[in-house]
């Protein structure tokens, strides 16, 4: 089968294209025919050594991806909840390798779902990490409810386009930080506050929140915690500023968590669910061919990009 692969860390140039093996689903997997993979931080990460990449310790060639739209096309022993020809969407394995740059995966049953009806596999493929990652942070660990004050940083990205709308959802009131040329897009997602990080310093600006969605880093965590209202919650997707930021929340009577994304057949539904009444959507920017993973690398790493981008499987 084709696949995008690469010997080691490096650049975008470290992809290429080759022939592998296709993968044999084991009892309770089943194989999925790629349609469509997205571009997600945590694959150039990987790519160019960080991220994930200690999970890929053969020392052999890797294929990097973890979202993936598709057709079941074998059914291992012990599934119950597919059969072949199911049109099915997912997050497998993270962070473990699930290797969606290729032609066909294979995945554990649960932590996959039914493909959203009226959507396209390119923005299937786009919903699962960033819909996950915004569902169990702003749901699940926040418990956001009515009324609540949420501030979500890049929120025109991935993660923070889906955050916005799922805080909508629960009746928030949502502020966000983006360039100016995005506000009118977050505009139209429901986002009641905008600020142009660019001009405006969020952090003498914006006061009384009760959750703070950190999907920058760095210094953005620790600049957050004075926004936070006596008992609120920051929230750091990135890592590497999760440790320092647990520090100084504790230090300012806040609290602060990291967050890691997990596979959650459940949480893939409940996104189903909104998407199909039409309270959710995803925003595709770039639809790629698979071999053109190097420059969807590239688009990626400038961080200018609105939503996701895809990768488009022909077989």
């Amino acid at each position: 089968m084709r696949a995008i692969v690469q010997d080691g860390p490096g650049g975008p140039e470290a992809l290429y294209e080759t022939t592998i093996d296709r993968p044999v689903p084991l009892p309770t997997e089943v194989l999925v025919r790629v349609h469509a993979t997205s571009v997600n931080p945590v694959d150039w990460k990987t790519r160019a050594g960080s991220g994930m990449a200690a999970r890929f310790d053969d020392g052999g060639p890797f294929v990097l991806g973890w979202d993936v739209s598709g057709v079941v096309e074998e059914v291992g022993f012990g599934v119950t909840r597919f059969r072949e020809g199911d049109e099915v969407y997912g997050m497998p394995r993270f962070p473990h390798p699930a290797r969606t740059y290729a032609g066909f995966v294979t995945a554990p049953s649960r932590h996959l779902a039914r493909r959203p009806a009226g959507l396209d596999h390119a923005h299937a493929a786009a919903v699962p990490l960033v819909g996950l990652t915004a569902w169990q942070a702003l749901v699940e660990t926040a418990d956001l409810r009515e009324g609540q004050r949420v501030l979500v940083h890049a929120a025109a990205g991935g993660v923070g386009h889906v955050a916005v709308q799922l805080a909508k959802a629960r009746g928030a009131h949502v502020i966000g930080t983006a360039s100016t040329g995005k506000h009118e897009f977050l505009r139209e997602l429901g986002a009641d506050e905008l600020i142009d990080y660019r001009t405006t310093d969020f952090a003498e600006t914006v006061r009384d929140v009760d959750v703070v969605l950190d999907l920058v880093g760095g210094d953005y965590s620790t600049r957050s915690i004075p926004t936070l209202r006596p008992g609120g919650l920051l929230l750091t997707i990135p890592s590497g500023a999760a440790e320092a930021a647990t520090r100084a929340a504790a230090e300012a009577g806040v609290s602060a968590t990291g967050l890691l994304v997990e596979p959650d057949r459940a949480g893939l539904e409940e996104l189903t669910a909104l998407i199909e009444a039409g309270r959710l959507r995803v925003e595709v920017e770039t639809v790629l061919p698979l071999e053109s993973a190097a420059e969807a690398h590239r688009l990626g790493e400038a961080g200018r990009t609105r939503g996701k981008i895809v990768l488009a499987v022909d077989h």
